[in-house]
């Protein structure tokens, strides 16, 4: 049952990986919130690399084929990134920007490993960067306005991707934190995917709601 889990969740991250790095290209966008793309590749290349020096296991492997995939999909941001922000924020200001934010990233994961070692660690951190990135993704869904540059794949294998290691690790596992921050997850997750679903069955909602912003933008001009 556990290798049975570990592989589920392999698998279901790999293709949310795939089909971020598929979109990105797509739609000249990045699928995935810079934040938790950050704490991401920081988790997965960190984490590698130990595994390989240590012990190679089934997860080190999987390690290392995320940490490749997250690689293209952070190129997906530096190249496609800018267009998705005002006018003012400036080539250099967004790279320096995306510098800092995965140099954050990386400054976060390896406080992780100071303070609690390197397996609970690992797991903490995991968990409590899947539940930020869980929000984020609703956090995108509103800021784009619906659901550009996301996909119902995406959501689904984000969703199983972590609930194979929260009945791993939180229920066989005996973790009451890991457990419930798990199913805090899901809950975003399934909220995640209902509005994804609600959005394709109801395109024109934000055709209008573009149309209610560009008339309060203009009658603001009006009365200036």
């Amino acid at each position: 049952m556990s290798l049975f889990l570990t592989l589920l969740s392999g698998i279901a991250w790999t293709i949310v990986y795939i089909d971020a790095i598929r979109v990105g290209f797509k739609f000249k966008t990045y699928a995935m919130p810079v934040a938790a793309l950050g704490l991401n590749i920081a988790w997965e290349s960190i984490n590698a690399i130990h595994g390989l020096t240590t012990s190679v296991s089934a997860q080190a492997v999987i390690n290392i084929a995320w940490a490749a995939a997250d690689v293209v999909i952070v190129y997906t941001f530096f190249r496609f990134g800018r267009a998705s922000l005002p006018s003012f924020v400036t080539r250099p200001l967004f790279i320096g920007w995306g510098i800092l934010v995965f140099g954050t990233a990386y400054a976060v994961q390896s406080l992780f490993i100071v303070q609690f070692g390197w397996n609970d660690a690992a797991r903490y951190s995991a968990f409590l960067q899947n539940l930020l990135m869980s929000g984020l993704f609703i956090a995108m869904f509103i800021s784009r306005r619906g659901g550009h540059g996301q996909t119902l794949l995406i959501a689904i294998a984000k969703w199983i991707g972590t609930l194979a290691p929260t009945l791993l690790l939180g229920a066989i596992g005996h973790s009451p934190f890991l457990l419930w921050i798990g199913l805090l997850c899901s809950v975003f997750d399934l909220t995640y995917i209902g509005l994804l679903l609600w959005a394709k069955r109801n395109p024109k909602a934000f055709v209008s709601a573009d149309a209610n912003i560009v008339a309060g933008e203009s009658g603001s001009l009006v009365q200036a």
